[in-house]
């Protein structure tokens, strides 16, 4: 099963709080919104992709809890970006100084920015292209380092702001480098 996108907006254009509110009533749903304000209904992962989601994400926040600078969210945590879109990376972190920036009540929605450091993982029905394209959006949109794991193929595609894309091929770590400094990600886990 693939995403499904739906063009609301000759019918109607939803408001940011109009959105939340869709999915707050909706809470079955993985829906997510591009810049241009189409719906984008996100079906549920496959066993073997909600078992990486979760070994990366482990890894991650237990970096993270030794080192307290920043916040780890999961795949469920929606971001409304600055092009206006709001997503759900499979993983995310956003660092300590942006996330106490703000209030709480935006902690508490979908959050107001983009995070420092994301994650996408190839389901086997996700489309590479569209992926990759939602992947160049976070870095336009302020992230700083971002990894889409491709399990099928055992390759990583690295994103950078002011960078060309990086591939590496059968990785058995990653770096985090300046962004999650001192993190490793065991990837091996995931093969």
């Amino acid at each position: 099963m693939t995403a499904l996108t739906l063009n609301l907006n000759s019918v109607i254009k939803l408001t940011r709080e109009q959105f939340y509110q869709l999915c707050e009533e909706n809470p079955d749903l993985k829906l997510e919104r591009n810049a241009q304000g189409e719906l984008i209904i996100m079906p549920p992962t496959g066993g073997e992709t909600g078992k990486s989601n979760s070994a990366i994400n482990a890894q991650i926040w237990f970096w993270n809890d030794q080192n307290q600078l920043g916040e780890v969210f999961d795949s469920s945590t929606g971001f409304t970006l600055p092009s206006g879109a709001d997503r759900s990376p499979d993983v995310s972190w956003v660092e300590k100084s942006r996330w106490d920036a703000l209030t709480k009540e935006q902690k508490e929605k979908f959050i107001p920015l983009c995070p420092d450091f994301v994650i996408e993982i190839l389901s086997p029905n996700d489309s590479l292209k569209k992926t990759q394209n939602k992947m160049q959006e976070y870095i336009e949109n302020g992230c700083r380092l971002g990894w889409l794991i491709n399990r099928k193929k055992q390759e990583v595609e690295i994103y950078r702001p002011g960078q060309n894309m990086e591939v590496l091929k059968f990785p058995q770590t990653i770096s985090g480098e300046n962004v999650l400094p001192g993190f490793v990600l065991n990837i091996q886990l995931i093969w």
